[in-house]
């Protein structure tokens, strides 16, 4: 079968080749699958530079997000069974995949598959980062930076589901206007209003309450200051570089920074996936969750589309359909 591969570390576009490899079977706890459609996110890209937390021996797969029909069920799993449609945080760019059946759960009818691939990671994180972390609550204010990238539009979703009213920076016309799209209450255009502060404290007078920055670097040094009294700075990412925190500021505003390690939490409670994707799903299944998505790539195009993500080129969920 053919799968992608990275065998020297470096930028996709260069250091990624697909290659023969030999079909994986089903061993016990796991799932074989038939791949259908594979979400990419930017912890794929840092893996393939060798620049992510977690480094995988090469050669390796990148793509952890996987859609798939399941050909066969290892042994000692239950609820699971040949033909059924399933997501799973595991797996890769791959025609058939192995995946941990304690990170997957069956995909119900009417939600599309590459739909299904946009969700683990983005709307697994932002599940987590919102509700447990950030205790968000119906009527509170969420500002959402980096608005129009994969967790930023789930962030959108999420948070009007919950009841929130969201303020949204983007940058550009598409990504503004997609923001909009999703349900965003107010969209402030960056590259319009670089220094946003002022249009942040207009649209929410008294403050911030939740702040999802997977952006960080000076984009935190202008959202820290829109927190409200009490309010939760999430830190999801550091697209824009690590920040320093000025601590008499949070002090001062009484505002909490709170890291959001989301893949590190499943390490200490797996059952967490499931019943984070169940309520995610149930969401989809109704239409209130919607991935934004890039528009899907055919397998031959993953190592671009991953590099195409690397230069910041894309919006929403990249998904490549095998």
């Amino acid at each position: 079968m053919k799968a992608w591969q990275i065998s020297e570390l470096g930028e996709p576009s260069t250091n990624l080749a697909i290659n023969d490899v030999d079909a994986p079977t089903a061993g016990p706890g796991q799932l074989l699958l038939d791949t259908t459609a594979v979400g990419l996110s930017f912890p794929d890209v840092l893996q393939c530079r060798g620049m992510y937390q977690v480094k995988p021996p090469l050669p390796f797969t990148p793509g952890g997000e996987t859609v798939g029909v399941i050909a066969a069920v290892g042994e000692g799993v239950d609820g699971f069974a040949v033909g059924q449609q399933v997501l799973s945080l595991g797996g890769g760019l791959a025609e058939q995949v192995v995946v941990p059946a304690a990170m997957s759960v069956v995909v119900p009818d009417g939600v599309d598959a590459s739909k299904a691939a946009a969700l683990p990671v983005n709307y697994g994180t932002t599940w987590f980062a919102l509700h447990e972390r950030g205790q968000l609550q119906s009527g509170e204010t969420v500002l959402v930076t980096g608005a129009a990238g994969g967790t930023g539009s789930a962030a959108i979703q999420l948070a009007k589901a919950a009841g929130a009213t969201v303020v949204a920076i983007a940058g550009g016309d598409v990504k503004t206007q997609a923001c909009r799209d999703l349900g965003a209450d107010v969209v402030i255009d960056h590259h319009q209003t670089p220094e946003f502060v002022d249009a942040v404290r207009e649209a929410a007078p008294g403050g911030i309450d939740v702040c999802y920055d997977p952006v960080g670097g000076g984009v935190f040094q202008q959202a820290r200051r829109t927190m409200g009294w009490d309010g939760r700075y999430l830190i999801i990412g550091f697209l824009d570089g690590i920040q320093d925190a000025p601590a008499n500021h949070i002090l001062l505003k009484n505002y909490s920074l709170v890291g959001v390690h989301w893949g590190a939490s499943l390490g200490r409670d797996a059952k967490s996936f499931a019943r984070q994707m169940a309520s995610v799903l149930e969401l989809a299944a109704t239409g209130e969750v919607d991935p934004l998505l890039y528009p899907t790539v055919d397998f031959d195009g993953a190592a671009q589309a991953l590099q195409d993500l690397a230069d910041r080129k894309t919006y929403g969920k990249v998904v490549v359909g095998v």
